[in-house]
């Protein structure tokens, strides 16, 4: 990992730099914008497509799962290529793929159609998201936590200004041309952003003097030989899996808990409490990325850790409790998601840390594919709340899987992060035969 001189000491050079690394981060957000509501306005979709065709609801999130996992554990095959063929190619193939999905799904008559378009969706969304914050890792290695932080926001927030657009064009126009407008909008929008990104030149960036970073830039096979490597995909696997769980199913929880239809008087508004919670809980979910990337980059990723994973755990718990009181719904479920959105910043950001820049595309991909393992418990959830008879039973599991990271944050990962520094430090440069310069186009 290079280091570049001071501000002061570059002058005119340096403040270049500056400049073309927060217009990357800003095109960047809009990428992210642009695919947030494949993932984030499905659960918008359910009961109407449920209502049009008649079936199960579980069948019909079987298809939500298939688009978290084609976009989860197929992170590493387009970490490859994002090393290889640089940011640009990337999202512009990214956003004809979430383009496509929308489409597919606006005229799918089947089970099978829905589950192609989410395939698609995935591929399409993955492409973007893993080439977006593989390009704030390197662009910001003094800050990663921001830049991963507000890069992941967009994906996060993406699509609270959306919300309300999509639910009203549902009630008006149905689902089909919602799915085809805003397919085309959104795809359409990622592809002019794409051609404005690129990756750093030599000497345009500089590491932090306040946390452990590793100056050694790991190649995936030696990144996940290493402890710390499978300590972080183990925490990830449990803090991420609640999350998804309130993603795809806070319409239906909203729905059995009822609360879904209340009408939520703020004087100046009134609102339904889905909506309202779905919009809230958008702002909630990119306002953690930064806020928690950004007190990571100054307290450490593993303190930042403990805070977010606990109150997460303890959130999903209250929620379980009192989701009855329509309030106590809005409010719990955006605590919910204020601790859950920072997974995203904070794990990137460790891996920078940990294994360096040069092919962390790859060694990222690898590590993102635990919440594909998260995903998988979606459906499992629906199973399991038929079976019991309660959310509670779901969220309580989930809950425990929260508090156990965090658990794992405060009592094995620092000793186990300055251990492996510690031996970075003193292993020689890594040597990768089948790797390729990264483009900087």
């Amino acid at each position: 990992m290079s280091t570049s001189k001071t501000l002061a000491a570059v002058g005119p050079g340096q403040d270049y730099s500056e400049s073309r690394r927060w217009l990357q981060l800003v095109v960047g957000v809009v990428c992210m914008v642009a695919t947030a509501n494949i993932q984030y306005a499905w659960t918008l979709f359910v009961p109407e497509i449920q209502e049009t065709f008649g079936w199960e609801r579980a069948s019909i999130q079987i298809a939500f799962t298939i688009f978290v996992l084609v976009q989860t554990w197929l992170a590493p095959i387009e970490g490859y290529f994002i090393d290889k063929l640089g940011p640009r190619l990337m999202v512009a193939f990214g956003a004809l793929f979430i383009g496509a999905a929308w489409v597919i799904n606006s005229q799918a008559t089947s089970l099978m159609g829905f589950y192609l378009g989410a395939a698609i969706g995935g591929i399409g969304v993955g492409s973007i998201y893993a080439t977006c914050i593989n390009n704030a890792l390197k662009w910001f290695p003094d800050r990663r936590g921001l830049a991963v932080g507000l890069t992941a926001g967009g994906y996060g927030a993406g699509s609270a200004a959306t919300i309300l657009p999509i639910a009203a064009m549902i009630d008006s126009a149905g689902f089909q041309e919602t799915f085809f407008f805003f397919g085309l909008l959104q795809g359409g929008l990622a592809f002019v952003a794409a051609w404005f990104l690129r990756s750093p030149k030599a000497g345009e960036v500089k590491a932090s003097t306040k946390l452990n970073q590793s100056r050694r830039d790991y190649t995936l096979g030696e990144a996940m030989s290493t402890k710390l490597f499978w300590l972080m995909f183990l925490m990830f696997i449990c803090v991420v899996t609640g999350g998804m769980m309130a993603v795809a199913q806070l319409g239906v929880i909203a729905q059995d808990l009822g609360v879904k239809e209340f009408q939520v008087d703020l004087y100046f508004f009134v609102m339904a409490a889905l909506p309202l919670a779905l919009m809230l809980d958008r702002v909630m979910n990119g306002i953690s990325r930064p806020l928690f990337g950004w007190i990571s980059d100054h307290i450490g990723r593993e303190k930042t850790m403990v805070i977010a994973f606990t109150l997460e755990g303890l959130g999903i718990i209250a929620l379980g409790a009192f989701g009855h009181n329509p309030w106590a719904f809005l409010i719990l479920s955006g605590v919910v998601f204020l601790a859950w959105g920072e997974v995203y910043s904070l794990f990137s950001a460790l891996a920078g840390d940990a294994f360096g820049t040069k092919h962390i595309g790859k060694i990222y991909g690898v590590l993102y594919t635990a919440k594909g393992i998260g995903a998988l418990f979606v459906p499992v959830g629906n199973l399991l709340m038929e079976a019991t008879g309660t959310w509670s039973t779901v969220l309580y599991t989930v809950a425990g899987m929260d508090l156990f990271a965090a658990f794992l944050a405060i009592a094995v990962l620092p000793r186990t992060l300055k251990a492996h520094v510690a031996r970075s430090a003193a292993m020689p440069p890594a040597v990768d035969k089948t790797s390729t310069a990264t483009a900087h186009a």
